[in-house]
């Protein structure tokens, strides 16, 4: 079964039991990760239990097929329900699965994690028309998404973040959900019992390496034309696991935002008043940069910009061109016209 978009929260929190084996894929490892083990746990409430859980990978499934039916077909020593997971898996197991689709288990569960799979990949298409298996999409959360993962980790552990501190907190940490997990963390063991609401001088501060070597550090080398410092940032920020999109999609926001003050200040305002009206607000350290890329860049540059960018991430979902190098490309090219 495919899922829509409304549908996977719902699903991941209580899987439909019509689906006996569920994919999960998708270019965020973390979050495939997370899901996978969120499903699990409504077989088994521990996924190290030994006798309930078996775990394979995709290679061992290669070398002995015979292991998934037997593993999924067994019976629990302790009674109730097993599961198997799967890591690892591409579309040479697809055969496999299709086999093994013909008669599930109607008792234990078969978890498979995937990285990206295109929209044609057999192992994807196998399980969206299947209707007894179901298909799970991990793409990595936008800005507003992590903005609601953020308030709602912190709600849980009872702490209230303001607006401003967690779109800017949001912005720097936004990419593989492993990743935004620990810093979200590592913002609660800061906040400690000293105060109950996160500012933003709370989260510049947990933030560490984030927040020193954060995405505002790319933009607004760019915006400069320091090619060095942009690629030796956006080098950094690929070590620290950001996922390219994310890097894309905040270039793009931050040349959205020059254009949409350069617009108020075409219409009359100040660029003291303008630059007020953005949400999240300049940080007051960039200001003086943000006011300079503003005199620098005209209406039609900026919005060469964005669509270029734009282009770019089409192109990371369409050719086979690695996304880091088309990704060092474009800042590349931006950079050199700052």
């Amino acid at each position: 079964m495919k899922l829509a978009w409304k549908e996977i929260e719902p699903f991941v929190k209580k899987p439909n039991p019509k689906a006996r084996a569920i994919l999960v894929y998708g270019p965020d490892g973390g979050l495939v990760k997370e899901r996978a083990a969120t499903m699990g746990k409504a077989v088994v409430a521990d996924l190290s239990d030994p006798f309930n859980v078996a775990d394979l990978s995709a290679d061992s499934l290669m070398d002995d097929p015979a292991r998934l039916a037997d593993e999924a077909k067994a019976m629990s020593m302790m009674g109730g329900a097993r599961l198997i997971r799967v890591s690892g898996a591409s579309d040479k197991l697809t055969v496999l699965f299709k086999e093994y689709l013909t008669d599930p288990s109607s008792e234990n569960l078969v978890i498979i994690e995937a990285g990206e799979l295109g929209p044609k990949s057999s192992l994807r298409l196998l399980f969206e028309k299947s209707e007894s298996a179901a298909a799970v999409p991990c793409y990595v959360d936008d800005e507003r998404g992590v903005a609601n993962l953020i308030r709602e980790t912190l709600s849980a552990s009872g702490y209230a973040i303001q607006s401003d501190a967690s779109a800017w907190f949001a912005q720097n940490i936004a990419g593989d959900r492993g990743r935004v997990r620990g810093e979200i963390d590592k913002l609660i063991t800061y906040m400690g019992s000293h105060s109950k609401t996160v500012t933003l001088d709370d989260v510049r501060a947990a933030s560490g390496e984030a927040g020193d070597q954060s995405i505002d550090d790319l933009l607004y080398a760019i915006g400069s034309g320091k090619v060095d410092a942009a690629l030796r940032t956006y080098n950094k920020l690929v070590e620290e696991g950001v996922v390219v999109v994310t890097i894309l999609r905040s270039l793009q926001n931050h040349f959205r935002r020059l254009h949409y003050t350069k617009s108020l200040m075409n219409a009359g305002e100040d660029v003291g008043s303008a630059m007020k009206k953005l949400q999240p607000a300049v940080f007051f350290k960039q200001e003086d940069a943000f006011k300079a890329q503003l005199r620098k860049y005209s209406d039609t540059k900026l919005l060469g910009f964005m669509n270029r960018l734009s282009q770019v991430e089409a192109q990371t979902k369409q050719t086979g061109t690695p996304v880091e190098t088309l990704c060092s490309q474009v800042i590349l090219s931006l950079a050199a016209q700052g």
